[in-house]
């Protein structure tokens, strides 16, 4: 997974990271069906029956469910592909146990994914209204990631500015 997980490259398709050309196939079929709700959700789903321990299928799942607003569902991939990463990166799957040593977070690869999917998790549970849960993963990520590798700096003044301070600095969490 050295490579983004989504760009758009010069021949149209879509750069899913390093996952076997049978997936990445399924992959680029989705998103040329993504209008095609049933059909894009039943490829996504045969790419990970084909690769179960492929990452950005993950990604493309939780991402999926996600954009037509079935939270639940995200969540419960976004899970899923915690599980899956931390499984591959020999690491903890219970986000609440990591520390900073707890693996080499800068590494692409099981580790990386393993922090942009806790980020999508945090946003996920900001627009399900459960801010301190958020808030949680949030504060978890500045722990185990306080150069902000993946970007959750974003979110986190997102979920801090619900209170009403545009400066980020009420309530719990990372900053």
């Amino acid at each position: 997974m050295d490579q983004p997980i989504e760009l758009r490259m010069s021949n149209g398709r879509m750069a899913f990271g390093d996952v076997p050309e049978p997936v990445d196939e399924l992959l680029q079929e989705a998103v040329k069906a993504r209008d095609l709700l049933e059909r894009c959700e039943a490829l996504l789903w045969e790419a990970h029956r084909k690769g179960p321990r492929v990452l950005p299928v993950f990604y493309a799942l939780y991402k999926f469910y996600f954009n037509r607003k079935k939270l639940a569902d995200a969540e419960r991939v976004a899970r899923i592909g915690l599980d899956a990463a931390a499984l591959q990166g020999g690491f903890s799957a219970d986000w609440t146990t990591l520390a900073a040593d707890s693996t080499d977070w800068s590494a692409a690869g099981p580790a990386r994914f393993f922090l942009f999917t806790m980020k999508a998790l945090a946003f996920i549970e900001l627009r399900r209204h459960n801010r301190d849960k958020a808030l949680a993963i949030l504060g978890k990520m500045a722990e185990i990631d306080p150069v902000d590798q993946v970007g959750y700096g974003t979110i986190a003044a997102l979920a801090r500015g619900l209170d009403g301070e545009p400066d980020g600095t009420a309530g719990a969490g990372p900053g």
